[in-house]
C-alpha cells in the first residue's frame, strides 16, 4: 500500500528508530516501502531507496531498489577510511530541494535480511552515499542537518 511520505519539518522525521526484534512480522512494512518507493519513482522519475521513518514507522528498516530490491534490517554502517566526497543530496521528504553535503566515499553495511540472515556489503561512490543518507533517517538525521554551510541549498528547478 502506498503511504504518505513525511515532509521536511515533520517532527517524526527527527526521532530515532527502534531495532527490529527477531520474529517481528515486517511483511506489510516491506510491501508499503516498496509500493511507496515505486509510486514516488513513477511520479518524480527519482528515488532509489526509502527508510521506514519516512512513512512514519520508527523501525530500523531500509528498502533499497537499484538493480535489485534489498531490505536492510537493523543495519550498521562502518567506514574503511576517511575519504569523503561532496555531493548534492536529494530526499523524498523534500523533493524540490538539493543539499550540498559531505559523505564518506566508501562504507560497509552489515544487516539482517527478512529471513534473519546476516549480510555484509561494501559500497562505494553513489551507492555508499545513498546508504548513508537512508541510514541517517534511522537516526532522525536529515541531509539538511548535514549541509556544508548555509549556502548549500538549491531548488531543483534552479539547475
Amino acid at each position: 500500500m502506498v503511504k504518505e511520505i513525511l515532509l521536511l519539518g515533520n517532527k517524526e522525521l527527527y526521532q530515532k528508530s527502534q531495532m527490529v526484534q527477531k520474529g517481528e512480522d515486517l511483511t506489510d512494512l516491506i510491501q508499503n516501502l516498496h509500493d511507496t518507493l515505486m509510486d514516488y519513482r513513477c511520479k518524480h522519475h527519482a528515488g532509489r531507496a526509502i527508510a521506514a521513518p519516512q512513512i512514519g514507522v520508527k523501525k530500523r528498516v531500509i528498502y533499497y531498489d537499484t538493480d535489485q530490491a534489498i531490505v536492510f534490517i537493523n543495519p550498521v554502517l562502518t567506514f574503511p577510511d576517511d575519504e569523503k566526497i561532496e555531493i548534492l543530496d536529494d530526499c523524498m521528504s523534500f523533493p524540490n530541494l538539493l543539499v550540498k553535503v559531505m559523505r564518506y566515499k566508501r562504507c560497509v553495511i552489515t544487516y539482517m535480511t527478512p529471513e534473519w540472515k546476516e549480510r555484509r556489503m561494501e559500497l562505494e561512490g553513489g551507492l555508499s552515499e545513498l546508504v548513508q543518507h537512508e541510514y541517517d533517517h534511522l537516526d532522525g538525521i536529515l541531509a539538511t542537518m548535514r549541509a556544508i554551510n548555509n549556502q548549500s541549498f538549491v531548488y531543483k528547478k534552479e539547475l
